[in-house]
């Protein structure tokens, strides 16, 4: 998230694109969202995930868009660069246009004699080639990272906010990740006694105060075990730098297919063969807040879009695929979370939804296999991205207080900034191992600032740069269908309100 250019990185098929785009939304979010279905109910449920998708698929095309005015920029400035050596002083793309024919015509044969060598080949091809072509000025070719764009169309209070809202979501991010994690490992290692021909709402109610390892470890100090030793685990990587691999990448997504697929059947499964035991009410006003925080961090892809979209090759129909792709996640979502909330009494269900599928006394889902393979699931999957993550934060939070012209110390670079990526979120989740209310409050805040009110200010403010460099009658292929600034508003003022509503709500449940 660093706000620098990076590598473009080998292409692949708009195709595949999808399939990275859909990986990267379907997370950690999903595991998190049939217990807030069933809290909230299945028709607010509905028309919120719904109307949040709608809202997540406008400002990931506003993002698109915004990457576009981006390259036209930095393609602009390279030429402008090259021209001041011709013209003196440069005026912008548009005003220089409007200059007389004579001059008009010495510019544009300045610019041809200075174009890269991609747009040379593509105007030197015989006539009837396919790729006698002028590069479009919108093209997408340069992977520009949303901390660059804040950087380019953003003031510096802007910039600040910017990445103060991407810092506070990522610690939030490695807090889910941290509290995630231990929890799975404890509620698979800690033995519970369960005598089936006993109703479920019968048996006795774990709580963390219940025995875990005989009487001298309750389940909490084993969460806390785990936990220690996760962050003994992974906690170094922050002082380093690694990268995912390509094939680790492959392995945890064929596992999140997987195990989001057998939970369908499973669920299903049941249902179909009469024991499902849910019976979820219409709504549930009290519990909206934390549904809608669970649905924002569900939907979130937009601080990752720039890695993803540069690389597709072919960018013609770039809106319709991710409708497309928001489509297919949409429908997964509501097919994964109804199906949970029709199989399992909603007092039952886990904030980590794979927990439900450990039931030995079930004989659908008490296949040993299944069970540990959907148990460990978590485990393996937020285990590789946490240091990820980590880094991340890490490498912003010396974009953020950095100052022109000053290096840091070395105690300060490789010993103060990883302590201060890890040490909060750790102790956030010794204080706490509730997912639901980490995620909530994680997508309330800073998701609905990364995913609302970022994207709204960046394409306001890109496409009024637009039209200072390029001139109002330019043409952006990449324009957002929703181009009227009136959908720009209605996303400010949809994303404040929402804040609001969440925090009053959460005020007044407390009082």
């Amino acid at each position: 998230m660093a706000g620098d250019i990076t590598e473009t990185g080998s292409l692949y098929s708009p195709f595949m694109g999808l399939i990275y785009i859909f990986n990267l939304i379907v997370g950690t979010g999903a595991l998190t969202m049939p217990k807030a279905f069933g809290a909230a109910g299945w028709l607010i449920s509905l028309v919120l995930i719904i109307l949040l998708g709608f809202f997540s698929f406008m400002t990931t095309t506003f993002v698109v868009e915004t990457m576009s005015v981006a390259n036209a920029r930095l393609r602009w400035k390279t030429r402008e660069k090259q021209n001041e050596r011709v013209h003196g002083p440069p005026y912008s793309y548009y005003e220089r246009m409007k200059k007389d024919d004579a001059h008009t015509e010495d510019v544009i044969e300045d610019e041809e004699e200075n174009q890269s060598e991609e747009e040379r080949r593509a105007l030197l091809a015989p006539v009837n080639d396919p790729k006698r072509r002028r590069v479009d000025l919108y093209d997408i070719t340069e992977r520009v990272e949303m901390g660059q764009m804040a950087s380019m169309f953003f003031n510096k209070i802007g910039w600040y906010l910017f990445y103060l809202c991407i810092v506070i979501y990522l610690y939030g991010d490695l807090a889910i990740y941290a509290a995630a994690v231990p929890k799975s490992l404890r509620d698979i290692t800690c033995p519970v006694n369960i005598t089936c021909n006993i109703k479920p709402s019968k048996q006795i109610n774990l709580t963390n105060s219940s025995p875990c390892w005989g009487t001298a470890v309750n389940r909490q100090n084993a969460y806390r075990v785990y936990l220690g030793a996760f962050s003994l685990l992974l906690g170094p990587f922050v002082f380093f730098n690694v990268q995912k691999t390509k094939y680790l990448q492959l392995l945890t997504s064929l596992m999140r297919w997987v195990a989001f697929t057998i939970m369908i059947i499973l669920a299903m499964t049941r249902i179909t063969h009469g024991k499902g035991e849910g019976h979820p009410k219409m709504e549930s006003i009290t519990s909206v807040p934390n549904l809608f925080g669970v649905c924002v961090y569900s939907f979130m892809c937009q601080h990752s879009l720039p890695s993803l979209v540069t690389p597709i090759k072919n960018k013609r129909h770039l809106s319709l695929l991710v409708f497309f792709d928001f489509l297919v996640i949409l429908v997964f979502y509501l097919v994964l979370s109804f199906t949970g909330i029709f199989c399992f009494n909603n007092k039952d269900i886990k904030d980590i939804y794979t927990l439900n599928f450990m039931d030995k006394c079930d004989p659908i889902t008490s296949a040993k296999e299944i069970s540990y393979f959907l148990g460990l699931f978590p485990v393996f999957t937020l285990s590789t991205n946490f240091p990820i993550i980590a880094i991340t934060l890490r490498n912003n939070l010396k974009t953020l207080f950095h100052r022109d012209g000053y290096t840091y110390p070395w105690i300060i670079d490789r010993i103060f900034f990883p302590l201060l990526t890890i040490v909060p979120p750790i102790a956030v989740a010794f204080g706490t191992d509730d997912l639901e209310f980490l995620v909530g409050v994680t997508g309330s805040y800073a998701g609905a600032g990364i995913q609302y009110l970022v994207p709204a200010f960046l394409v306001y403010s890109a496409r009024k740069e637009q039209r200072i460099l390029f001139g109002p009658g330019s043409i952006n292929k990449h324009t957002s269908p929703f181009r009227h600034t009136f959908w720009v508003y209605f996303v400010w003022i949809w994303g404040t309100l929402s804040i609001i509503f969440v925090t009053v709500n959460h005020i007044l449940t407390k009082s």
